[in-house]
């Protein structure tokens, strides 16, 4: 009697579980809307290194400690970095690259602009110029930073700070705002 008893107990349990595993039904649309009704990422990765090429040669590199991706928003998709970035572009085959640094970073799939925040450092090998400054924005299909924070631009020559500052990627071509310091010019250039 009591093995009959335990058998039917054992297949209740049983049927119980497999109804379970059939009952719960949720497609990747109900779990995503969930994730981003909660705020939260949709996938995470830690320490990343990502390559990005065009017409297979390499145009920049990117590492960072951990991405989150909301890639589920409708409206704003995006990356969060949130312990920092470090993104080398290479320029010109590979040479004159241009590294930024900063603590925290969002990037903006639909828009391709990213906002780099905390000791954001630029520096650019081929003309030795460094930026520095505490939030930049850059537009990577223009290939162009900008801010309205407070700045500091040092070449091998130069020194100047300001607040408002314009560039093309590769630190040239630049209009800076409300600045002081002291720069170096030839008269002929006058």
């Amino acid at each position: 009697m009591k093995i009959i008893i335990i058998n039917n107990i054992k297949n209740i349990a049983f049927i119980s579980l497999i109804a379970m595993f059939f009952s719960c039904k949720n497609d990747a649309n109900q779990v995503r809307d969930f994730l981003a009704d909660k705020n939260l990422p949709i996938g995470e990765a830690r320490d990343i290194s990502h390559v990005y090429k065009d017409s297979g040669k390499v145009t920049s590199k990117l590492k960072a400690p951990i991405l989150h991706d909301f890639s589920n928003r409708d409206k704003h998709p995006y990356n969060e970095f949130p312990k920092g970035v470090k993104i080398i572009t290479y320029e010109k085959g590979g040479k004159d690259s241009t590294v930024i640094t900063g603590n925290y970073a969002l990037s903006y799939s639909k828009t391709n602009v990213s906002e780099i925040k905390g000791n954001v450092v630029v520096y650019n090998y081929a003309n030795k110029r460094k930026l520095e400054t505490n939030q930049l924005f850059w537009d990577q299909k223009e290939k162009y930073f900008f801010t309205e924070d407070g700045f500091r631009v040092t070449s091998t020559q130069d020194t100047i700070n300001g607040f408002g500052f314009e560039s093309k990627q590769d630190l040239s071509k630049w209009i800076m705002k409300d600045i002081t310091g002291e720069i170096k010019i030839n008269k002929e250039n006058l």
